[in-house]
């Protein structure tokens, strides 16, 4: 058995433990002090099992679901995609405008999806201000450079993080609540770095701090549901000090855009309680 869940003692389990009985998962419930933990099998899916949780939490009615012993260990499927829509479409359009640029070779597309158009004379760069980019109406600059990328390593290390932490945001929340908090760190992260260093920046990094964050706050301050190691916070803090210290690029890992990436976090935090007051 492994925990998966952990909530308050007041909180009566006893419909959605009925509902694993009779679907043959494998489950134990145990009490401490101050809170009860889930346990299930290995060989069951705890994201599923997560999932099924906040959907009877939020009031669904788990009549209409059957999970079975032998299936409830969830595989990746067609079926399984596409319930993460979101997701998937942060992923895809992350792969296209990154082959369009070619890893940043192509400058015509990445004029067209930087934050600002511009032009590189000698060792100089020209490029919109703000004011022009709103006169133009290309409203899609302050989004598109989250879906750029420049190697391998940092589109992979990006998307693993969305596909990990974000798609679990979807699973528990809904898209809408990924996909509001992609938009609005993502054109937070990305005003801030354009002001700082100009067009020439890219990359999801900005909204990966943000659902870590978001995560990582949302189990401390609301009731927990995505369990996101405490240490994530720390690692977060630390690599954000490495990027400003500049031993990433030292190390040669190339520019880091470290504006976005703390804009990102932040914006992440603040989503939480943006959450809650517009529930209010």
């Amino acid at each position: 058995m492994r925990p998966v869940l952990k909530v308050p003692l007041t909180r009566d389990l006893t419909g959605f433990t009925r509902f694993l009985w009779a679907n043959e998962v494998p489950h134990r419930v145990t009490e401490n002090e101050n809170e009860q933990t889930l346990w299930v099998s290995p060989r069951v899916s705890a994201e599923r099992i997560i999932e099924l949780y906040g959907y009877w939490d939020q009031g669904g009615d788990l009549e209409r679901i059957q999970v079975h012993a032998r299936v409830a260990n969830s595989e990746l499927s067609i079926s399984t995609l596409l319930r993460l829509p979101v997701t998937l479409i942060l992923i895809l359009l992350s792969a296209a405008a990154t082959l369009l640029i070619n890893f940043g070779a192509d400058a015509n597309w990445l004029g067209r999806l930087s934050f600002a158009p511009f032009d590189i004379r000698g060792n100089e760069i020209y490029y919109s201000d703000l004011s022009e980019i709103l006169e133009s109406g290309e409203y899609w600059r302050f989004i598109t450079p989250i879906f750029m990328h420049f190697s391998l390593l940092h589109i992979l290390f990006n998307l693993l993080w969305i596909w990990v932490v974000g798609r679990r945001i979807e699973q528990l929340q809904g898209g809408m609540s990924l996909l509001t908090l992609t938009v609005f760190s993502g054109v937070a992260s990305n005003l801030a770095q354009y002001y700082v260093s100009g067009p020439l920046f890219g990359g999801m990094s900005g909204v990966v701090f943000a659902v870590l964050a978001y995560t990582w706050a949302w189990d401390r301050l609301r009731r927990p549901i995505f369990f996101v190691p405490p240490a994530l916070m720390g690692f977060m803090l630390v690599w954000l000090a490495l990027g400003y210290s500049g031993a990433l690029e030292f190390l040669g890992l190339g520019a880091i855009a470290n504006t976005a990436h703390l804009i990102g976090l932040v914006s992440g935090l603040g989503w939480v309680g943006i959450r809650v007051l517009v529930r209010r």
